[in-house]
């Protein structure tokens, strides 16, 4: 279980953090909380001490009765600072909220509170979960402290969409809810045997994920049975390891992660948009969605009524080749992953196949044949091709899936797999 150094500032959205404490010690974490005198206008002190068990300090010079410990330690003899006390003892300093002004501090190296003196003398891991007006977190200034600090090596979670404090304010800025929260806490306190890579630490991961639907009237459509199960445990094992990560989610009816910033998506035409708009900005594309291959030549904006034949007619047309578009822009630098969801027989070859006629890096296989593995199923079994061989996954978790396929990624970036040069498409994930 982790230490968990918990900071608030000041901001409507304190009222969470109380429930990420109850979260956080419910699931066995010891945890302690330091205020910014802005956060006491939103949750008081005493409703910190009672989750957490343990005094809550809000300034530099208050002596701390427990002197620098948390819950589950006992006391030292000395009278410790505070400020470098906590996070020495923390496994993890969690600042949420962490409101404009307190992202700004943290950016430019401010100590002028005990929050952002114990974050600059923080030496383990700082998640900022930033939750704030929508036109505040949009703002150029905003922006350009979060790319700092990810660039530092924070995690900066990426704040959720919706109703907002203000009346009729709705946008990006509400913090993630606590569990969410509580997640991403625990992914970054994993022992040390699954820490995160240097080599994936502010990679930049492109991820699609899901199935595409191709309208044919208002109600139905041409579309596949792809969850986006894969392509979301990709996400959050990258997330995990480091990357900061953007998902291309088409209709995926799934937990979201905290760390991961999603852009929702319906039809192939909307995933090639949002993909040309984030692929150059990315280092690896891991191209797990299940675009469909046809979509109606013609789409009725309302809905068709049974024709007197009992027969519909839908003439239908092929789909851009994404990845093709995409392979054409791509710089030397980038790593491109295909997902091949192969039926039966024959699927390491027409993977194979794949992999040297699009020239992809690797190119992930599996058999959908199978109603164990593959679509909307936890577990799946893969190979993973490169030009110089294959790695066989037997069957597993699709997060375990997920980190092998990265461990791939991460040696095809460092030259000890073989790339095969310029990619092209590659075919669906479940």
């Amino acid at each position: 279980m982790a230490r968990i150094l918990l900071g608030v500032s000041g901001g409507i959205a304190a009222y969470k953090a109380l429930e990420l404490v109850r979260l956080a010690t419910a699931a066995g974490h010891a945890v302690r909380a330091i205020q910014t005198p802005a956060s006491q206008r939103f949750v008081g002190a005493a409703s910190f001490a009672a989750l957490t068990g343990a005094p809550v300090l809000t300034g530099e010079f208050e002596r701390d009765p427990a002197r620098g410990a948390f819950p589950d330690q006992a006391l030292p003899e000395h009278d410790p600072l505070s400020h470098l006390e906590l996070v020495r003892n923390a496994d993890i300093f969690v600042v949420a909220p962490a409101s404009a002004n307190t992202v700004a501090k943290l950016a430019t190296g401010l100590a002028d509170n005990l929050l952002t003196s114990a974050a600059l003398a923080a030496t383990c891991p700082l998640l900022v979960a930033p939750a704030m007006n929508n036109h505040m977190w949009g703002h150029p200034a905003t922006q350009a402290n979060v790319a700092v600090l990810r660039a530092r090596g924070v995690t900066v979670l990426e704040p959720g969409s919706g109703r907002l404090a203000s009346k009729d304010e709705e946008g990006a800025g509400r913090l993630p809810e606590p569990a969410a929260l509580l997640e991403a806490i625990e992914a970054l306190t994993r022992p040390a045997a699954t820490a995160p890579l240097p080599d994936l630490v502010g990679l930049r991961v492109l991820v699609t994920a899901g199935g595409t639907r191709e309208p044919i009237d208002a109600v139905r459509f041409v579309g596949n049975r792809s969850s986006g199960r894969m392509g979301f445990a990709l996400a959050s094992e990258a997330a995990a390891l480091g990357a900061a990560v953007t998902v291309v989610a088409a209709n995926v009816a799934l937990p979201r992660d905290a760390r991961v910033t999603y852009v929702d998506v319906e039809t192939a035409a909307q995933l090639q948009a949002a993909c040309a708009t984030a692929f150059g900005a990315a280092d690896v594309l891991l191209m797990a969605a299940a675009v469909a291959d046809f979509r109606p030549a013609r789409s009725f904006a309302g809905k068709l009524k049974k024709a007197d034949d009992e027969r519909m007619r839908v003439e239908l047309e092929r789909t851009p080749d994404i990845l093709s578009g995409l392979a054409a822009a791509r710089r030397d630098d980038q790593t491109v992953v295909g997902f091949a969801a192969e039926h039966g027989a024959g699927a390491l070859s027409y993977g194979r196949e794949k992999l040297a006629r699009k020239r992809l890096d690797a190119v992930v296989v599996n058999d959908v044949s199978r109603t164990d593995i593959g679509f909307d199923a936890s577990d799946n079994e893969v190979t993973i091709l490169t030009e110089r061989g294959e790695t066989q996954i037997a069957r597993a978790s699709k997060s375990q899936i997920a980190r092998a396929v990265l461990d791939v990624v991460v040696a095809l970036r460092a030259g000890s797999v073989a790339g095969a040069g310029a990619p092209g498409p590659a075919g669906p994930a479940a």
